[in-house]
């Protein structure tokens, strides 16, 4: 991660929230990601959504894995806890976070590669165990940080800026999400902030594991016409003058548009991706509808785009554990450990 500081002054009038916080007091580092990535937009929409939620920084714990997608908590609550965990392991580190202090705002930041391959395990495993929190993906179908390799989430017959072609069907985390379990799951485009900033606040809010599935178009290495989730090289437009990784200044792609309605996002290289947003009578309670309604899109190019799926009935693992009211972390040593005689009561129940 970088820690690149921000400079400190603000202006005088800027807008409070009800904690008497501006936005400036939500914001991170200043980011190192490509001019234009998705990823930024990613950040500046949780900045807005806990700002406008009037989120106490110091009770929200971001979690992330490795991936450039994984160094946006850089840039997001400077003052919040946060760890950034080896690759794909990130769920573990968030569900003993969890365990022992059940009383903060999760969230967990996560890419394509960290969920999808190295971490797809570790991702079916805290859906399943309904860890409250809030699960992010930014996904853009490629290695970034690697310098541009296929995910698992890239679309049969993808090719990557180097010709490699992606010879298998994509692993669609959200589709996996509701399947195993996940009480809450949306999907969203990192360009449409109107669409973003309120699924944020909602998976923030909701009692259970909470995901959000957001495409983010790599700038720099998606860059081919065959790909859904990115834009065409600059090899056309610059002149190397070394053996170096030129990363292009692009401006960042953005859109809005109405419930219901088919946006055709172009991209950077002219080619394009079909999003469609949720209708506002659109039922989302209904899981087999859910997933109809995501592969009926798929089949004809489009993406599913809003809130896909919610149930406000289940149980997160505290909950299913019958864990302790307090958090755990606030316990002291006669809780922690009672003595021999209710040891022996506990091993009395085994035989």
């Amino acid at each position: 991660m970088s820690y690149i500081s921000k400079p400190k002054f603000k202006h005088p009038l800027l807008k409070t929230n009800d904690l008497g916080l501006t936005r400036r007091d939500y914001e991170g580092s200043l980011t190192t990601l490509c001019g234009g990535c998705g990823h930024d937009s990613i950040s500046a929409a949780i900045i807005q959504a806990a700002a406008e939620m009037s989120l106490e920084p110091h009770r929200v714990a971001k979690i992330s894995g490795i991936g450039c997608s994984s160094k946006i908590p850089a840039y997001f609550l400077s003052k919040a806890h946060g760890f950034n965990s080896v690759h794909g392991r990130m769920p573990s580190v968030a569900t003993g976070a969890n365990i022992a202090n059940k009383e903060l705002y999760y969230v967990g930041i996560s890419g394509d590669g960290d969920s999808a391959s190295i971490g797809l395990g570790q991702f079916c495993h805290i859906v399943r165990r309904r860890i409250n929190m809030l699960y992010i993906v930014a996904n853009n179908g490629t290695y970034g940080l690697t310098k541009g390799q296929l995910s698992a989430t890239a679309d049969l017959g993808s090719k990557t800026k180097s010709g490699e072609e992606s010879l298998y069907d994509a692993i669609d985390l959200a589709t996996l999400a509701i399947e195993l379990g996940a009480s809450f799951v949306a999907r969203s485009f990192s360009g449409d902030k109107k669409q973003l900033v309120p699924l944020l606040q909602a998976g923030l809010k909701h009692k259970g594991f909470a995901f959000i599935d957001i495409i983010s178009p790599c700038v720099t290495f998606n860059n081919t016409d065959a790909s859904t989730h990115g834009y065409k090289n600059t090899w056309d437009n610059y002149v190397a003058l070394s053996a170096i990784d030129y990363v292009p200044m692009r401006k960042e792609i953005s859109t809005s548009y109405a419930p219901g309605k088919v946006k055709e996002i172009k991209l950077h290289d002219g080619s394009a991706i079909h999003l469609h947003k949720t209708s506002d009578d659109y039922d989302p309670y209904d899981k087999e509808n859910a997933l109809h309604h995501i592969n009926a899109y798929k089949k004809q190019g489009k993406i599913a785009t809003g809130l896909l799926y919610i149930n406000q009935t289940t149980s997160d693992l505290h909950e299913i554990q019958d864990t302790f009211d307090k958090p755990f972390n606030s316990l002291g040593n006669i809780e922690l450990c009672p003595g021999n005689a209710a040891l022996t009561n506990i091993n009395d129940t085994f035989r």
